[in-house]
């Protein structure tokens, strides 16, 4: 539960001194409460710098197809400029009036053959011009077509560029905030005494469990498997952001795992709640990934009879639970 925080913004991590616990209970409760917001924290940060890695990419990829519309456009204006003497002349000709046509070429000719050979270059010179005028004309069409492509392009990546600065600032804002909440609970957990921080801890397994029976029939590459492997990591603490391989927070735990049996999972508790397929609370089986609260915070394994294995919070080493004390949201099959 959130507890006495509420719905978590960004905001103060530590509580009001004025407020400070009386009894062991109490402070006891303080800590789960703290932790509790620094896992939301921790969760949402992951997913500020997710958000902001895809932004960067989007926001490089804009920058090339800019840079790549540019150079079009910088192609299109140099075939323009090997035209331009063409254009020049044709236009200089036609306002001096001094172009050569058919009937020139009869006033001037002495003889029958040099009048054929004098329209025979006419026509030669014309259709030349007329051919260069006609690729003048492309050039500029293209030109014109890259121009629009490089201003549209160069607007996306400004667009780009900025989204991303504004990510940015989010994820430093989640950051300050998870470092305040952090500080929160180290000072709670230095508050208790021994016996309260041991039972805090718990026991790494409930009573009864039997992991041969869990994984027997174990398949390669399962989530099962997975399972396994995360079995290997109980009793290594909690850490806020850390992916393993022997301190890991509760998302990190999942990606560990199934990292270890080929499979790319996504980084946050949000993220992974998308990946594999769906499965019914009713149908859940070992190996199948649980997530919790209505924000999606928490993430563990299934490790049947009601069990999960999961990395629960500061102080808490990553252990077999029940489930039942968690706010159950989704489950989903790797």
């Amino acid at each position: 539960m959130v507890g006495s925080y509420g719905t978590l913004g960004i905001g103060p991590a530590i509580a009001d001194p004025a407020s400070a616990p009386t009894t062991a209970g109490e402070a006891v409760q303080r800590l789960i409460d703290l932790s509790r917001q620094s896992e939301q924290l921790n969760q949402q940060a992951l997913n500020a710098q997710a958000d902001l890695d895809t932004k960067v990419a989007a926001s490089d990829a804009a920058e090339k197809r800019a840079a790549d519309a540019a150079a079009t456009l910088d192609a299109a204006k140099a075939e323009i400029r090997q035209y331009q003497p063409v254009i020049d002349r044709a236009a200089s000709s036609a306002l001096l009036g001094s172009r050569t046509n058919r009937l020139t070429s009869l006033l001037v000719s002495n003889s029958p053959q040099q009048l054929l050979d004098q329209m025979s270059i006419v026509d030669f010179v014309g259709a030349r011009t007329n051919d260069q005028l006609s690729q003048f004309q492309k050039a500029t069409d293209a030109a014109s077509a890259a121009e629009t492509v490089a201003r549209t392009a160069a607007d996306a990546a400004k667009a780009a560029s900025a989204a991303a600065d504004s990510v940015r600032s989010d994820l430093e804002s989640k950051r300050a905030a998870l470092q305040g909440s952090m500080a929160g609970v180290i000072a709670a957990w230095g508050q208790l005494s021994a016996g309260d921080k041991s039972a805090l801890a718990g026991s790494m397994f409930p009573p009864g469990f039997d992991r041969d029976s869990l994984l027997k029939g174990l398949v390669p590459g399962s989530g099962t498997s997975a399972l396994a492997a995360a079995l290997t990591r109980v009793g290594d603490p909690y850490v806020w952001g850390a992916t393993g391989p022997d301190q890991f927070d509760c998302s990190g735990l999942v990606q560990w795992a199934f990292h270890q049996v080929g499979k790319d999972v996504p980084r946050t508790s949000q993220q992974q709640s998308s990946y594999g397929t769906p499965v019914d609370e009713k149908d859940l089986q070992p190996g199948d990934v649980v997530f919790f609260y209505s924000d999606i915070s928490h993430v563990g394994i299934y490790a049947g009879n009601g069990l999960m294995l999961h990395a629960s919070t500061f102080g808490v080493p990553v252990q077999v639970a029940p489930m039942g004390s968690t706010p159950f949201h989704s489950a989903r099959r790797f």
